[in-house]
Parts: structure tokens; C-alpha cells; sequence
């Protein structure tokens, strides 16, 4: 059947339709996105504004439309952080559903970070042994350790490149001294949480997804998407240590003109860079494999796995 799976992030709503039955490997269909940026559109309160709205149910019907015109039979919508954690959320949701009839589903952090370690697992099989998974959306940062499909542990901080962005570093370049307060910051937050995955051993396998990696990956020399999926890509902690005060120097235009960097994403990429290193620094990481699925992949699988078991 033609699964499609909606995508509100704190980013981008991205629809990803794909051919699918059980037991079989989705395969890409047709990829439908827009630029939203929710995490930057909360108000003082926290809440997501009238444009902000606005903006959520034309880019919802859009992809809608697309789902229609590609014959997509189930439609998943989910929802993360960015309306997760709007104090208007419950607002938000009622309107979307009201003028699309389409129900989000709002995840948790914890389910984000257990569905994104199903696609990791599903995606690198059991050879990879025990898998240490890092993700960083534009609103948090999932962290997941586990032997099995389900991680022994998950958790999820309010890490993520966009709302750190906003935040922290609104200048272009940033200031040193912003830079060194989200650093510290960054790394207090994620400290609290090395002995929920220490206690549990070093991994065998460690695995990054997400736009961020991905794009530091690609400006630390890994290999263009265009080469394929099926290309093995690594960041190296080094590295990355090597880039970080370089992408902090620059304005955003000079780092939307490196290696694989899009210009929208290229005002968070040192935020997100701040934490990849921070996390792999504390977790004593010293090179990750990015991997090319994710949470939507990982709701497609969650969503066959029940469909075969009915």
C-alpha cells in the first residue's frame, strides 16, 4: 500500500510517502516539504502566533493535496517539539483539525527518541550490536542506548539547533561570549544524563541522524548525498572540534556556501554543531555513522509492524 507520513517538526512539515506492505523495506515515493520554522515563530509566552497558525494550517492543506495527487491511502501525522511544547498547543491542534481534518498526533520526546532507534535498528540489523543513537531535531535532542528494537534507555533534551539558535546566538556572526554561554549551557544539560547510559556499558555501534549530522558530516569530508544511501558516512569527534570555532566565525551566508549546507539550515548549523560535540564529547564518542533514516521512517515501521501483527 502507499503509506504517507506527515511530518510537523520544529523545522519543517515534511510529507514522505512511500510504497510499503510487512516485511518488506519501504521504498520512497515522492517527498513533499516546506519551511515552517515553529521553533522560531513562539511568542514571549511560548505560544505559537496567529501568522505562526496560519502559516501551520496552508503548509498541513499543501501537503495534503500532495498526499491526494500521489494516492497515499493512510496518511500518519505526528507533531514534535515545537508544538509539544507550545503553551497553545492544545489551541493549535483544534484549528488544525478544524480546517483540514487532520488529527496530529503529538509525540513525546521519549516516543521521538524510541521510534528513531526502531529505524536505526531497523536500518543497521543486529550485527550492530548495542546501539548509542543521537538525534537533533530543530527543537530537541533524542538520545537512545539499547541491544533490542526497544531502547533500555531514551531520553529527550530541549537541545535542539533552532531553538537554541534563537535563544543563545541571535547574532550573525554570533558573539564569543554568547557562543561560550550556549556552550556551557549545552553541556550542563547533557551531563545530567551520561550516567543513564554509561551504567549500561560502552556501545558497540554509534549512530547519528538528522539534517545536522548530516551536514557536519558532509563539510568534514563524508560523502555527498547524491552518491547515495547506501554510502557509509562518519563524523569524526576531531573533526568536528576542528569546525566548530570555524563555523562560529562565520555569518550565515559563508556557511550556506560549504559542502552540503543549505541556506535555510545554515543560521542553527553552530548551535547544532555546539551539541553534536558536546554530546559526543561527554559521551566519550569518537566517531559516529550517520545513518539516512530516522522518525518518519521509524512510524512507518511502528505502523507496518502493527499492520502485519493484526
Amino acid at each position: 500500500m502507499r503509506l504517507g507520513v506527515l511530518d510537523v517538526g520544529s523545522n519543517t512539515v515534511h510529507l514522505l510517502v512511500v510504497d510499503a506492505h510487512p516485511g518488506a523495506r519501504p521504498l520512497p515515493a515522492h517527498s513533499h516539504k516546506a519551511e515552517l520554522r515553529l521553533a522560531q515563530l513562539l511568542d514571549g509566552n511560548g505560544a505559537i502566533g496567529p501568522d505562526g497558525v496560519e502559516k501551520l494550517v496552508g503548509v498541513v492543506k499543501d501537503a495534503l493535496q500532495a498526499a491526494e495527487d500521489k494516492g497515499v491511502e493512510d496518511l500518519l501525522p505526528f507533531a514534535t517539539s515545537a508544538v509539544r511544547e507550545a503553551t497553545n498547543a492544545d489551541d493549535v491542534l483544534a484549528r488544525v483539525k478544524a480546517e483540514t481534518g487532520v488529527e496530529l498526533q503529538v509525540l513525546t520526546g521519549a516516543e521521538e527518541a524510541r521510534l528513531t532507534f526502531l529505524a536505526v535498528r531497523r536500518w543497521f540489523g543486529w550485527s550492530a550490536g548495542k546501539l548509542l543513537v543521537l538525534d537533533i531535531g530543530g527543537g530537541s535532542l533524542e538520545i537512545a542506548y539499547g541491544i533490542d528494537e526497544e531502547p533500555d534507555t531514551a531520553v529527550s533534551l530541549p537541545l535542539g539547533a533552532g531553538r537554541l539558535t534563537a535563544g543563545w546566538i541571535p547574532g550573525d556572526p554570533p558573539s564569543s561570549e554568547d557562543i561560550r554561554a550556549l556552550r556551557r549551557h549545552v553541556r550542563a544539560e547533557i551531563a545530567r544524563t551520561v550516567g543513564e547510559f554509561s551504567r549500561f556499558g560502552a556501545p558497540d555501534h554509534v549512530v547519528a541522524t538528522s539534517k545536522t549530522f548530516k551536514q557536519l558530516a558532509r563539510i568534514a569530508g563524508a560523502a555527498r548525498s547524491a552518491d547515495g544511501l547506501y554510502v557509509q558516512r562518519e563524523l569524526k569527534r576531531g573533526s568536528l572540534q576542528t569546525w566548530v570555532p570555524r563555523l562560529a566565525a562565520m555569518t550565515t551566508a559563508q556557511r550556506s556556501a560549504l559542502p552540503g549546507v543549505s541556506e535555510g539550515r545554515s543560521g542553527q548549523l553552530v548551535a547544532g554543531a555546539l551539541v553534536a560535540e558536546a554530546a559526543m564529547d561527554l559521551l566519550e564518542v569518537d566517531s559516529v555513522e550517520v545513518c539516512p533514516w530516522a522518525l518518519r521512517e521509524g512510524v512507518i515501521l511502528r505502523r507496518l509492524d502493527h499492520m502485519g501483527s493484526a
